[in-house]
């Protein structure tokens, strides 16, 4: 059995209108590899810890091969070269317990 894998981001950025565009990119980067987003940008609690995430992200994948093919893809990287020098991320991915 494949198991799901999580695809966590903390994005930061200081131009709203070029995250747009890449945001419009990494959408159909993201569906054209079977992930979904479960979280883009809500309202959060940090309950524990500092972490303070700008712009938090969650998106989940059928597997960490298809997470890894999405970002590695040629449509990814069209996205991320709009997010080029306009924003910093941190971004991390786990396979589902």
């Amino acid at each position: 059995m494949t198991k799901h894998a999580y695809m966590v981001v903390d994005a930061r950025s200081t131009d709203p209108e070029r995250m747009a565009d890449y945001r419009r990119l990494a959408q159909i980067a993201v569906e054209k590899h079977g992930g979904r987003y479960l979280v883009r940008g809500a309202p959060y609690d940090t309950l524990e810890g500092t972490w303070q995430p700008q712009r938090l992200v969650v998106l989940e994948f059928p597997s960490m091969d298809a997470a890894r093919g999405f970002y590695n893809s040629p449509d990814y990287l069209a996205a991320r070269e709009a997010r080029a020098g306009v924003s910093d991320f941190d971004m991390l991915l786990a396979e589902a317990y």
